[in-house]
């Protein structure tokens, strides 16, 4: 039998399956879905098998495969299908969809070794038993020693492949003697008395198999003294698999049960009814903050269950992950496996196993959660739908909404989109009955929507001396931490301040790398470039002039902090951005602390505007509304009315009514005033029109292309020679936008175009751009990098 597989080389030349022989002593354990190890040239790589043929159209003689790695497949059926539907959608390779599916350590490692093929050579002390790998491990004399071996024929360089994925065990001891035959063993043992305490302990426990370390804090005796009792024959040692079980969730204390809504009921009817007849249906859940949409998302996973399915569900950044999983893991106890990107690998790599082996039928993630391995799937649940993390934005660059929708075609069960301020393109879509609209307009306790206030911040008496808060603000915290409430204060920026000035000269310090100034860090008296990750420590000097004037514009979490420990010096504040949450558990730990009312101030970034439930919040304040407005995107005003949205829901959400305080240097914009009133309908109505105007999504598809080389000449030309291809070739329907440069135009040291196409013809754009990635292939060796991204975020 014949072998089609795929290899892990991502270039355009490898984009296709290579047949190998399965050698007879292979040919009961390989099947489609397995990782096998093939050689290629003079190399030896990982691959996927993705078809078994009895022939082969190729003339010369097969290779056969040389080893097998997974003994039961890894990729099931639609997970092979549908990493052929994501390569061409996302114009990638289709090894890269393939291992965008899999844990990282189920990635190969390639090691290259070289082998000492004679006595002298195997003398050198640089061959540890007849062999050394090559790795940057070696120094320069060293890798030359070796490559001097190899042109004498000295020693053969052979490649091998391992195997990244480990299981985790522990040691056990068990028993498998009778009580009277241990009773005879203890007679003849009296001077032992350690070794006693293990053997009337399985007296007592006659079946019992435990931990080696378990039974010696129990008994509190040393190893030494149960691993005689195994080296004596009277107990045994077995390895038993293990798995590693994420932690840190958030921990609600008390499992609150809900009574349905007449909104909620019919919403869960809906969903039900689709789940029961195998129904592809797409739901647009388009709910008020607080109308209970979770409890919806539960009921309906709880339907799918009872049939016998499983269930997906998708949130949108793991700050969200903690509150959710706490809920779901409520109701559906250890029947939920977790999956996103704070988990260590070993805890990735065993949750997916959980999913792979049927012993989880709930699953809750981020993004990549979207290929989880449920086999029989029953309903799948996107919260918060409008969220632009749900795109990826390196290569496969894929939707999970997209995904979502094709996996649910496929297993003929319902998707659910849920969002207080769905993205036009869902919303759209669900006005032409493409998706079924379900709106819940009422909060689940009746309570109204919290009032918004909008401070204008261009009005001196607004203006205070505590820098970034208005005089409205600091009079609103006082009187919530006085009346012993808790706040939540959004700030769209992290650091101390945006870059440091200098007063003398005007001199702004940028990143060498990147076009980009570089951020202030006080508390770690650095600057950082957030982009290449460059550092340097805060200098004295201008760089320019060499004058001491030097300041920080602009304004960070850090300095806000800063500002509210100086006004409300009893109170404690707790800071939640990218720099306080890059340790595991972090996000959890936060909330925890919050949610025990350790802090009645919670200070952060977009990450605490979404899904936060916390009863004592009763004042939301938005420090500046205008970051996200000032971004070159057609998608500005939508990002804004989102954000300050799903911020203003965080207030007043159990008994006590809630209060918005919204600093705006833009108080006419339709998108901060839309979001005051909370006025999705009208927001919808006018940004629609906008977009209508000027040719847009979603009246147009759109799709970016990117142009990167190290020399800004080289990629401008490379920019202006696409455009050419396009303006050739393309009916006069394309919107043909660029070249531009980037709006960072430097990264890491090159340099950054880009082309916009805007159309309506799918199938011809598509065409062209397909064909474009492989006539790009060969720029690639002279440094180009050409990507394409389908609907752009």
């Amino acid at each position: 039998m014949i072998a089609k597989v795929i290899v892990d080389i991502p270039t355009m030349q490898t984009n296709r399956s290579f047949d190998y022989l399965i050698p007879e002593s292979l040919n009961n354990i390989i099947q489609i879905g397995v990782r096998v190890e093939v050689p290629f040239g003079r190399r030896k790589i990982q691959g996927f098998v993705d078809e078994i043929v009895e022939d082969t159209t190729f003339d010369g003689d097969l290779k056969p495969i040389s080893n097998v790695i997974d003994i039961e497949p890894v990729l099931n059926t639609e997970m092979l299908k549908l990493s052929k539907w994501i390569a061409d959608k996302t114009y990638s390779f289709r090894i890269s969809s393939l291992q965008t599916m899999l844990p990282s350590v189920m990635r190969a490692k390639y090691h290259q070794i070289a082998v000492a093929l004679d006595e002298s050579t195997k003398k050198d002390n640089l061959f540890q038993n007849g062999q050394v790998e090559i790795s940057s491990n070696l120094s320069k004399d060293e890798l030359l020693r070796v490559k001097r071996y190899k042109s004498n024929g000295q020693v053969d360089i052979i490649y091998s492949v391992e195997n990244q994925a480990k299981k985790k065990t522990i040691s056990v001891i068990k028993n498998s003697k009778s009580t009277d035959e241990l009773i005879e063993i203890k007679k003849g043992m009296t001077r032992k008395k350690s070794q006693l305490k293990v053997i009337d302990y399985f007296i007592e426990h006659i079946d019992s198999v435990i931990s080696i370390n378990e039974l010696t804090k129990l008994l509190n005796v040393t190893r030494t003294v149960v691993t005689a009792t195994i080296k004596n024959g009277i107990f045994e040692q077995k390895e038993l698999e293990q798995y590693r079980t994420p932690k840190n969730f958030f921990n609600e204390k008390v499992n609150k049960t809900y009574s349905l809504t007449e909104e909620q009921n019919k919403a869960v009817n809906q969903i039900t009814n689709s789940i029961d007849n195998k129904k592809n249906d797409i739901f647009l859940i388009e709910g008020v903050t607080g109308s209970g949409k979770t409890e919806v998302y539960l009921n309906s996973i709880q339907n799918a269950l009872e049939k016998g399915k499983t269930a997906l569900m998708l949130v949108p950044e793991i700050s969200l992950t903690p509150q959710m999983v706490e809920r779901v893991s409520q109701r559906f106890q250890d029947k939920v496996a977790v999956l996103h990107s704070g988990l260590s690998k070993g805890e990735r790599y065993d949750e997916w196993r959980r999913i792979e082996r049927n012993e989880a039928q709930v699953v809750v993630g981020a993004r990549s959660a979207v290929f989880a391995p449920l086999e029989n799937l029953g309903v799948i649940i996107i919260d918060e739908e409008h969220e632009s993390s749900y795109k990826q934005e390196e290569n496969p660059r894929y939707h999970a909404r997209d995904v979502a929708i094709w996996r649910g075609e496929y297993n003929k069960c319902p998707i659910v989109l849920g969002s207080a301020t769905p993205s036009l393109e869902s919303r759209a879509r669900a006005q032409k009955n493409v998706y079924k609209l379900i709106k819940m307009k009422h909060r689940v306790n009746n309570n109204q929507l919290p009032p918004v206030e909008i401070v204008d911040m261009r009005d001196a008496k607004n203006a205070s001396e505590s820098g970034d808060l208005s005089v409205k603000l600091i009079s609103a915290l006082n009187e919530t931490l006085q009346n012993g409430n808790q706040a939540v204060l959004l700030l769209n920026k992290r650091g101390y301040s945006s870059f440091l000035l200098c007063r003398e000269c005007g001199y702004v310090f940028k990143c060498p790398n990147c076009d980009v100034s570089l951020t202030v860090h006080k508390d770690k008296n650095i600057l950082k470039c957030h982009y290449c990750g460059f550092e340097s420590s805060i200098p004295k000097y201008c760089a320019n002039c060499n004058s001491e004037r030097l300041r920080s514009h602009g304004t960070g979490t850090q300095k806000v902090q800063e500002q509210l420990n100086k006004l409300f010096p009893e109170t404690g504040v707790l800071r939640m951005d990218v720099d306080t949450t890059s340790k595991k558990g972090s996000h959890s730990k936060i909330l925890n602390e919050f949610a025990n009312k350790k802090a009645q101030i919670l200070l952060g970034t977009q990450m605490i505007a979404k899904g936060l439930d916390f009863p004592d919040v009763t004042l939301v304040g938005v420090i500046n509304a205008d970051t996200t407005l000032a971004i070159s995107d057609f998608r500005a005003s939508e990002k804004t009315f989102q954000l300050l949205t799903q911020v203003s829901g965080r207030a007043g959400r159990a008994d006590k009514s809630g209060q918005v305080i919204v600093q705006t240097y833009n108080p006419e914009h339709y998108a901060i005033r839309l979001a005051a009133k909370h006025d999705y309908e009208e927001f919808y109505r006018h940004e629609m029109f906008i977009r209508h105007r000027s040719d847009y999504s979603p009246f147009y598809y759109s799709t970016l292309i990117t142009i990167t080389h190290q020399y800004e000449n080289q990629s401008l030309k490379k920019a202006y020679e696409i455009k050419k291809y396009f303006s050739d070739k393309l009916d006069e329907n394309v919107i043909i936008l660029g070249p531009t440069p980037a709006i960072i135009s430097r990264l890491k040291n090159r340099y950054y175009y880009q082309i916009t196409l805007k159309y309506k013809n799918k199938l011809q754009v598509h065409k062209m751009l397909t064909a474009l990635l492989n006539e790009t292939q060969k720029d690639i060796s002279e440094g180009f990098r050409i990507s394409i991204d389908n609907e752009p975020q």
